[in-house]
C-alpha cells in the first residue's frame, strides 16, 4: 500500500488492545458514540481505525445529558493504528451491537479531533503493507509451532469462526506468523504496539522468536 494514500475524517476506536493486520477482533458495542458510527461503517462497507490507548479507558461515561467531546474523561492513544473492516454484525438487543472485524492496513494519524459525544476522528496516512518475506530456516520452528497450535485447537473441536485468527494459514510469511504470535502471547500493550509498528517483518519475527525462547515456550 502506497504511503501517499490518505483517509480524511476516519472514525477512530481507542482500545486497550492492538489490532494487527490480518488479525480478528470481536467487539461488543453499546456506547452511543460508537453505535451510530459502527452502523454507518457497516452499511457502506467503510473501515474504522483501531488505535491503542496510552491513557484513559475503553468505556467512557458522560458527566452531562448533552455532552460535547471535551466533557469526556481524557483519552490518549498511539499515532499508529490499524484499519478494521467489519465482517459480521448482529443486534442481539436494542442498544447493543456485536461485531467481528478483520485488521487491514496500518496507518499513521496526522491530525485528530474529538467530536460531540466523544467520538474521535482523524486524518490518517496509510502505511506500507509488510513486504512478503519467506520464513528463514532458523525461524522455521516458530512458524511450525504456530501451525501445530492451530491443529491442536481444531482437534479440540474449535471451528474456523472460533479460531483466534483467520484462515487460510500463511505459515511461510514472516509478517503473518509474527503477527499471530503477537496476538497469542498476551504481551504488554506497549510491547504489542512497538512490534505492530515495526516496518520490517523479519525483525518482528526474530523478536517473537526471542520472546518465545525467554518464556520457555517450545514452538
Amino acid at each position: 500500500m502506497s504511503q501517499v494514500l490518505t483517509l480524511d475524517s476516519l472514525p477512530l476506536f481507542p482500545l486497550g488492545t492492538v489490532l494487527y493486520p490480518g488479525g480478528v477482533l470481536p467487539l461488543r458495542i453499546f456506547e452511543v458514540r460508537y453505535l451510530d458510527m459502527i452502523g454507518k461503517c457497516h452499511k457502506v462497507g467503510a473501515p474504522f481505525g483501531v488505535v491503542a490507548l496510552t491513557r484513559g479507558s475503553e468505556v467512557q461515561r458522560a458527566p452531562t445529558a448533552e455532552p460535547i467531546g471535551e466533557a469526556f474523561p481524557d483519552e490518549g492513544f498511539h499515532d499508529v493504528g490499524t484499519l478494521a473492516t467489519i465482517t459480521e454484525l448482529s443486534r442481539p438487543q436494542p442498544g447493543l451491537l456485536e461485531i467481528r472485524c478483520v485488521g487491514m492496513q496500518r496507518f499513521s494519524v496526522r491530525r485528530r479531533e474529538k467530536l460531540r459525544h466523544g467520538l474521535w476522528v482523524g486524518d490518517v496516512t496509510q502505511l506500507a503493507d509488510d513486504v512478503p518475506t519467506p520464513v528463514p530456516e532458523d525461524l522455521l520452528p516458530v512458524a511450525q509451532g504456530l501451525g501445530r497450535l492451530v491443529e491442536r485447537l481444531q482437534a479440540q473441536g474449535m471451528s474456523e469462526a472460533q479460531l483466534p485468527m483467520g484462515l487460510p494459514l500463511q505459515l511461510d510469511d514472516c509478517g503473518w506468523v509474527a503477527n499471530r504470535w503477537c496476538e497469542l502471547l498476551g504481551l504488554p500493550l506497549e510491547l504489542q504496539q512497538r512490534l505492530m509498528a515495526l516496518d520490517n517483518p523479519l525483525v518482528r519475527l526474530e523478536l517473537v522468536g526471542d520472546l518465545l525462547q525467554r518464556r520457555g515456550i517450545e514452538p
